[in-house]
């Protein structure tokens, strides 16, 4: 399994900061061919990490990518409630750390605004890939 540290998500912000986002963010386990999200279906306001493991994300059937260790997915619906715009289904057994509005909220109150600024620009890039 990878160091929480090393993952993508986290580079620039220090240990101290990674192990604050961590302790708020539970963790989830889906089996190979779990469906995690499902394209047009309501957001439940929840982000997704992939610890380990790897998942393709298809829309309208068709796969415009595969994710691993370190990228995030399902992002949007932490910043809005649209429908999701894509699914995304686990390709091999998966870990991941689940995000949610309300654990970034508590992250963002409880910080000096090093989470902040980093996690925004990091949802901010992936915006258009969901």
């Amino acid at each position: 399994m990878t160091n929480i540290l090393d993952l993508k998500i986290f580079s620039g912000i220090d240990e101290e900061t990674v192990k604050k986002i961590i302790e708020v963010a539970p963790k989830a386990h889906f089996d190979e061919g779990s469906i995690l999200l499902i394209e047009g279906m309501d957001s439940d306001g929840k982000g997704y990490i992939i610890e380990s493991g790897k998942v393709k994300v298809k829309m309208k059937d068709e796969t415009i990518a595969e994710l691993g260790e370190g990228d995030i997915f399902g992002e949007i619906a932490l910043l809005n409630e649209e429908k999701r715009t894509a699914t995304v289904e686990a390709m091999t057994d998966l870990e991941v750390i689940v995000l949610s509005l309300d654990n970034l909220i508590e992250m963002i109150n409880n910080d000096e605004n090093k989470i902040n600024k980093e996690i925004i620009r990091r949802l901010e890039e992936n915006l258009g890939r969901e």
